[in-house]
Order: structure tokens, then C-alpha cells, then sequence
């Protein structure tokens, strides 16, 4: 009886132990399950056949049960190589080759996008222009400060960005420094967060009263990963994002994942939501998540179905031979922030073609609402390029850029740093023609960098949106801006305009008080902006 109960106890002991360090999510088509699940077998073999050897007394039982073990260890041996050829089997049923459609539409994009319309002109007070590698210094620069705490706790490297009461920032939690300082300080759990605003590059570390006794450098049941598993032994999980409620409560948000097959073909299920403070968590469907929450959907898996849904379109043999109408993202993304949501962006290239893009993609991380916006031009990376050529001789590294709408266009806008990670220059890159590229210095501030670079764009407007009518002017002055003219008026109205050099250099010198002149031009709160002269 021994014999057959001992193996059993020292499987579960062993199988306990292994589950508790490697946290397999108990689902079938999970791909950490298997080696779990034959491990465990091995285990309970091994386990037998040890005690039925040592409970035979008799040499010749002893050789004859040896050469018994040894056959079913080769029939143990044998059913891994199965298991996994089943496993394949299952996959290859699944794969785009007989599932071209499906690949295809895993993501619904909507494809006439109307950028103009959609995407709210910038606003430089509502500008997430930190990138994460300059909010981790700011970060890194606060903790710093805090002499009481440096020596206890590390800034984690997450800098999630969220849109957190109408303000865009990134936060972070603080983490235990080391093995000895959980031990020191797990009573209390980790004393705050920390939150930039990636408008300002205000950062603040936040100190909570109750501290987060749930993180990933905490052991035990406290550490965050074994706390969700244990809570949730079946679910696919994805990558973590550390977020933050309305009321500052600090919280873990794991999207689930389900698949087809084993491993194939993510799609996020759920999210669940975990309280760093108290444990106390909750799950819900991919379509119910609370506003509050910003990453229900993974930026890699929306990339991943975006390069499907581009690749896919008129089949699986297209894909690979004709590739007519094949497309993919660009290398990179970014973030911006629209309606309280976090949007990620991308560039779409024709596979033929790795300098412009055909359009962008912008999907709504909370809900997946993602719209392609048919706008030609240089990827991403040609825009760096092309802003890091005008400054060559300093060496500066552009940042990723940012898409903007600035006077109804798409705009690169980016950031360009020196080697010690600070920011220089700004420089904006006209979407459409890359060549078109101003830099100014950062300490003139983003909006002379905008108005430098309006000067040079030669005003290509939408004549549609612009008012027109006859104006005469009753004052004018010029002003030397960044190496640009600018004509300011004041027509007999006492309404003010102001006009850059570049609209027509051989008409504006020339214009006198009491002149009348028709003007198209932008209506704007304090000073309009004439952007043509018509004679």
C-alpha cells in the first residue's frame, strides 16, 4: 500500500513546489501548462517506480522489476514526444493557412479616417511631450530626495502613461530594494508611487498611508504575480501595467488572454484589476472595464493583429506570393491621449516600400476602437533621420515623434537630446514631405518652435477653412522671430492679424496704413493668422 500512496504525496509535495515558483495557469491551451503538466508526470514515474523497487527484498524480483521499470520508462519517454506532436497537430489546424480570415479579422479597423476631423488641432498645454526614458531621470532625480526612503526602495521601470483626472502622466510604483529590505519593511508594504506629468515634468512622489503589500519584489503570497494566480488559477495572463483610479488608489491591471490552440492567435478576453494596497481584486470582460482604466489592450498584441489584418486581407497565399494590398506597421508607436483614453499610434507601410507610409493606425487602448487614416508620408524613422540631419554636427538622438494635428496637417513633432539624455532642440517634420523639417532650441519654448516652423511650411492650408474678407489697416508692425518676419496688423475694426514673410516676401514689405487688402485667414482668440494674401 505504501508503495502506491508514497508516490502520490511526493508528487503533489513536488508538484506543489513546482506550481508555486513557475505559477502555470491550469488552462489546456496555455503554453506554460505542458511543461508543467509533464514534469508532474515524470515525477509521479520516477516516484513509482523508486518505491517498487525498494520494496522488493529478493535480488532476482529486484532485476526482473528493473527490467520492467525500464520498459515503462520508455513508454513514459515515449508519450512527451506524443504529447507535443498533438499539440502541433492542434496547431497547424490553426494556423493563417487554414484560417486566413479569422487571422484577418482579429482586430475590426475602420478605414476612412478623416485625420483633420478626428484629432483635435494640438494643444502645447495638453502635450505629453516626456518621453519614458526622460520621465525615469525625473523619476530616478525624486527618489533621490527622499533620503528616508532611497535606501529602502528602487523606482520600478513601468512609467505607465495614463490619463489621470484630465491630466497626462506617467506613474510608477516604488519596488523593495533587495531581498532584506522586504523583510525590513513588508510590515508596513512599499510607502508610495511615483507621478509625472508629462506636460510639465512636474514629478511627485506620492507617500500612502496604507502601503502596497502587493508588487513583484515582494515574496511569498505577496508577491503581486503569485497573488493573481492563486486567485485565478485558469486564466491567461498578460503583461501588467500599474495604474491609478480616480482617487489615486494604486492598482494592477492584467488583461486575460484566450487562444486558439496552444499559444496561437491572443486575443484579450478581460481585464482584472488588483488592489496594491489591500489584495482585493476584480475581473471584467474586455468590454466592461471602468473609464478609469487606460490598458485593457497590450500595445504588442494590437500591433500583432494590425500586421494580420494587413497581411491577411485577400488571403494566406497572397501574403507570401502576389502580396497584392499586403501592408504592416512601421518598427515603433507611440501614445497620445484624446477623450480621456489613451491612444496608440503606428505608421502602415506597403511591405514594397520601408521609407513611407500609406497611413496610420490609432486604437484605442481601453475599448480596441481603431481607425486607419489613409494619410501618405515618411515613417517615423525617416522623420528622426531627417530631424537628427539638421543638426548633425551636435550629435542629438531624436525621440520618437509624436503625431500631431497642427494647422489641419499630420506632424512629426520630436524631441532631440544630447548624450546625457536631455532635451535640446524641438524640431517638427511635415508628414507628407519629410524634407520640410525646422529645429529650434528647446528654451524657446514648443510654441516659437511651432511658429518657426509654420513660417517655413509655406501655409499650405485647406483654402475651405479659412474665413476671407477685406481688411484695412490702420497699424502695422514687424518683428524679427527665430529669423522670421512677422507683420502684425490692426484693421480700422481694431481687429489684430499677424502674417509671416514667407506668405508673399514681395507684398507684405510693401503694405502702408489706410491700404485695403483681402486677407484668407485662421480665426484665432487674441491675434488671427493670415496665411494668404489675395490680389
Amino acid at each position: 500500500m505504501k508503495n502506491k500512496i508514497m508516490p502520490i504525496i511526493i508528487t503533489l509535495v513536488l508538484g506543489a513546489i513546482l506550481y508555486y515558483f513557475m505559477l502555470p495557469p491550469l488552462n489546456l491551451t496555455a503554453p506554460m501548462f505542458w511543461p508543467f503538466a509533464l514534469t508532474i508526470y515524470v515525477i509521479y514515474f520516477i516516484a513509482a517506480e523508486v518505491y517498487r523497487y525498494k520494496t522488493t527484498e529478493n535480488l532476482i524480483t529486484k532485476i526482473s522489476k528493473a527490467e520492467k521499470s525500464f520498459k515503462r520508462g520508455s513508454m513514459v519517454v515515449l508519450v512527451i514526444p506524443v504529447v507535443i506532436v498533438l499539440i502541433l497537430l492542434v496547431n497547424v489546424v490553426n494556423l493563417p493557412i487554414f484560417n486566413a480570415k479569422k487571422y484577418y479579422n482579429r482586430i475590426a479597423i475602420k478605414e476612412d479616417g478623416v485625420f483633420e476631423k478626428d484629432v483635435n488641432e494640438v494643444d502645447y498645454n495638453a502635450l505629453p511631450l516626456l518621453d519614458k526614458d526622460s520621465s525615469r531621470k525625473l523619476g530616478d532625480r525624486v527618489m533621490g530626495q527622499m533620503t528616508e526612503l532611497v535606501s529602502q526602495f528602487s523606482v520600478s521601470n513601468l512609467y505607465t502613461q495614463i490619463n489621470y483626472n484630465d491630466d497626462i502622466v506617467r506613474v510608477t510604483p516604488l519596488e523593495y530594494a533587495n531581498i532584506i529590505k522586504y523583510f525590513t519593511n513588508r510590515k508596513d508594504g512599499v510607502k508610495g508611487y511615483i507621478i509625472l506629468n508629462s506636460v510639465t515634468g512636474k514629478a511627485e512622489l506620492v507617500k500612502l498611508e496604507k502601503g502596497m503589500k502587493y508588487v513583484p519584489s515582494a515574496l511569498f503570497n505577496e508577491k503581486m504575480q503569485r497573488k493573481l494566480r492563486f486567485s485565478y488559477p485558469t486564466e491567461n495572463f498578460g503583461a501588467e501595467k500599474f495604474e491609478l483610479d480616480n482617487e489615486g488608489n494604486p492598482y494592477w491591471v492584467v488583461p486575460t488572454i484566450k487562444y486558439a490552440g496552444v499559444g496561437l492567435r491572443p486575443e484579450v478576453s478581460g481585464v482584472i484589476t488588483l488592489n496594491a494596497v489591500t489584495g482585493e481584486s476584480v475581473k471584467y470582460n474586455a468590454g466592461e472595464a471602468p473609464t478609469w482604466i487606460d490598458h485593457v489592450h497590450q500595445p504588442s498584441l494590437i500591433i500583432e493583429q494590425i500586421n494580420d489584418w494587413g497581411k491577411y486581407a485577400n488571403g494566406f497565399f497572397n501574403s507570401i506570393f502576389g502580396q497584392k494590398g499586403v501592408v504592416s506597421t512601421t518598427e515603433g508607436y507611440n501614445y497620445t491621449v484624446m477623450n480621456d483614453d489613451v491612444y496608440l499610434y503606428t505608421g502602415v507601410t506597403s511591405v514594397a516600400s520601408d521609407s513611407s507610409n500609406i497611413g496610420f493606425i490609432m486604437s484605442n487602448l481601453r475599448t480596441k476602437e481603431t481607425v486607419f487614416y489613409p494619410v501618405a508620408g515618411a515613417t517615423e524613422y525617416s522623420a528622426m533621420a531627417s530631424a537628427e540631419g539638421q543638426v548633425q554636427q551636435m550629435k542629438y538622438r531624436a525621440t520618437f515623434p509624436l503625431l500631431i494635428n497642427l494647422n489641419n496637417k499630420p506632424t512629426y513633432l520630436l524631441s532631440l537630446k544630447d548624450n546625457a539624455g536631455l532635451v535640446k532642440m524641438y524640431a517638427f517634420v511635415d508628414v507628407a514631405d519629410y524634407q520640410k523639417v525646422v529645429v529650434s532650441d528647446s528654451h524657446d519654448g514648443i510654441v516659437a518652435a511651432s511658429e518657426r516652423y509654420l513660417g517655413d511650411a509655406e501655409r499650405n492650408v485647406n483654402n475651405d477653412k479659412l474665413l476671407k474678407k477685406d481688411i484695412t489697416i490702420s497699424k502695422i508692425k514687424s518683428v524679427m522671430i527665430d529669423g522670421t518676419t512677422y507683420y502684425y496688423f490692426t484693421d480700422t475694426n481694431n481687429n489684430n492679424y499677424r502674417a509671416s514673410i514667407k506668405i508673399d516676401r514681395n507684398f507684405l514689405p510693401f503694405v502702408e496704413t489706410g491700404q485695403k487688402i483681402n486677407v484668407s485667414y485662421k480665426e484665432e482668440e487674441t491675434i488671427n493668422e493670415i496665411l494668404k494674401i489675395n490680389k
